[in-house]
């Protein structure tokens, strides 16, 4: 079964942020900078925590993983915007203005 995630991240140092940041990017869409909505089976969600951890600092970063639900059931509807929708989530959430 397929589940919406939100990843989000502080990493302190350029250069970790940047590879973060692009391998990221192979796991889902960016909401913002530092924030990416994944649609991922639980084998895909170990894989990008494994990716990640392996680019991090243990003890100067965080990475928050956030299960919003099954893809099918509210996933992404539990997330609101306002102001402009990332265009990788398309008609799936209405602008809040």
């Amino acid at each position: 079964m397929r589940h919406w995630y939100i990843v989000c991240y502080d990493i302190r140092d350029p250069d970790r942020l940047r590879r973060v940041h692009d391998k990221m990017e192979g796991f889902g869409a960016p909401l913002q900078y530092s924030v990416f909505a994944c649609d991922l089976t639980l084998q895909e969600k170990v894989t990008m925590i494994a990716v990640l951890a392996d680019l991090i600092n243990h003890r100067e970063d965080r990475i928050m993983v956030v299960d919003t639900g099954p893809v099918e059931g509210r996933g992404m509807q539990s997330v609101e915007f306002l102001g402009q929708v990332p265009p990788d989530l398309g008609e799936r959430r209405s602008v809040i203005v």
